[in-house]
């Protein structure tokens, strides 16, 4: 007899099936016991009447992995409408001792440390593996988006040999006797990849050592690249970055339709043009509407993206906005100018329910532009020779984006903290488990 998922279990009524998961819940009435299967798809109730077999269940510790066979009834008290009667079990291994947190209860009762110290247990919970199953599908739906848009996706190092790539942070480590470093972002090798596919997107891991400690920010985080060639500007990035958005949101919704139940998410629609607001005009409105000025600040501070996010949910009915012309001061080297304003840039944020979620824009593609920006800002060429080499031998003007995979669960489901979307976070002071 093959095994079938407890999803499947109303196509089989009637019939002898076999089940295999874990020992979720044991529930002893007077007469009778109810035991609660969990596999990967779902749970599933079976009923016990055998004296024997109670006692001998009573021994089995939660988490305990087993093999069930029985009888499909339909029953329209039990969870789902299906129970199994008349079971059969097998018992595949035992745990040396019981688990030190309830994974039954609908949300787990611990703080989120102790959740994130016994990673490995409580990933199993349904509502925590249920957060992954949604990140799976907006990968998913990430790829499909941009396979349909002739995109090639690619895989660049993670061990890089300069630090130079942005301001932030990097981590270094010892590479057979040289210094080397843990990649911020796939930004200058997708830049590379343009000049060979002209449309290129990665999903992999990217570092930041920032000695931060917010509920935003991550050390190690999946970051969602693209990049694309034969641009006017950054709005057509942004124009790809919208259907990209709403693929991932339509293959949430055929792939992962049971996981937003157990959720209860409500996921949002994205405009077919979302709206769009310039950095200066942005701070212009805040600043009138919040009594402090703070035109002439290079970035937005979180208070400030939430009342954007807020007047766009007002203003349009967007969940979605983008703001377009941060200050060339606080983007990185490679970012274009606008032409006619060029103090400030062809770059874009695109908030996300009053967060930042995706950073993006139009890249120079002109080798003596490079040249130009390095020297004033007083960077060494030498350690990008290998990135400069490509816009040397002749680039089309090019651009592109990247998603915070963690961010974007935390947002869909309005997570306090993206530690709660992180498999296995790293940050501050955490590396294990």
């Amino acid at each position: 007899m093959d095994r079938i998922w407890s999803t499947e279990l109303v196509q089989h009524v009637g019939e002898r099936v076999r089940l295999a998961g874990w020992l979720h819940r044991l529930r002893k009435l007077s007469s009778v016991c109810f035991l609660v299967l969990r596999d990967s798809k779902g749970l599933a109730q079976i009923v016990i009447d055998d004296p024997d077999s109670i006692i001998q269940l009573e021994q089995f510790y939660h988490e305990s992995v087993l093999i069930v066979e029985g009888l499909v009834v339909a029953e329209p008290q039990a969870p789902g409408g299906i129970e199994i009667h008349h079971p059969v079990f097998e018992l595949l291994a035992q745990p040396s001792e019981p688990p030190p947190i309830d994974l039954f209860r609908p949300r787990l009762k611990a703080h989120l440390p102790t959740i994130l110290d016994h990673a490995s247990l409580t990933l199993r919970h349904p509502y925590h593996r249920a957060l992954f199953r949604l990140a799976s599908a907006s990968m998913a739906g990430f790829r499909a988006a941009l396979g349909a848009l002739g995109f090639v996706e690619i895989q660049t190092p993670k061990i890089i040999s300069s630090a130079s790539e942005s301001g932030a942070n990097v981590f270094a480590l010892d590479y057979f006797g040289r210094t080397a470093y843990l990649a911020q972002s796939p930004q200058l090798y997708k830049q590379i990849m343009v000049g060979v596919f002209e449309r290129v997107f990665e999903v992999g891991p990217v570092f930041r050592a920032e000695p931060h400690a917010t509920t935003r920010h991550l050390n190690e985080y999946v970051s969602l690249d693209l990049e694309m060639g034969f641009i006017r500007d950054h709005h057509e990035v942004m124009a790809v970055l919208t259907q990209v958005l709403t693929t991932m949101i339509n293959t949430i919704q055929t792939e992962a339709a049971d996981v937003l139940a157990v959720l209860n998410v409500a996921l949002p629609q994205v405009p077919e043009k979302i709206p769009c607001v310039f950095f200066s005009d942005a701070q212009d409105m805040l600043s009138k509407a919040t009594g402090e000025d703070v035109r002439g600040e290079p970035d937005l501070a979180p208070a400030h993206e939430i009342w954007l996010g807020q007047w766009a949910l007002r203003e349009y009915g967007s969940d979605f906005l983008f703001v377009e012309g941060y200050p060339m001061s606080k983007r990185p080297f490679y970012t274009h100018p606008n032409p006619s304003r060029p103090t400030y840039s062809n770059s874009f944020d695109l908030l996300f329910r009053g967060l930042e979620l995706v950073t993006g824009g139009q890249r120079l593609h002109l080798y003596d532009d490079y040249l130009a920006v390095l020297a004033a800002k007083r960077m060494e060429s030498e350690p990008l020779a290998g990135y400069l080499e490509a816009f040397k031998y002749g680039m089309p003007p090019h651009g592109g984006c990247a998603i915070g995979l963690e961010r974007w669960v935390a947002q869909l489901v309005g997570a306090q903290n993206v530690r709660e979307t992180t498999l296995f976070p790293r940050d501050l002071h955490r590396l294990t488990p």
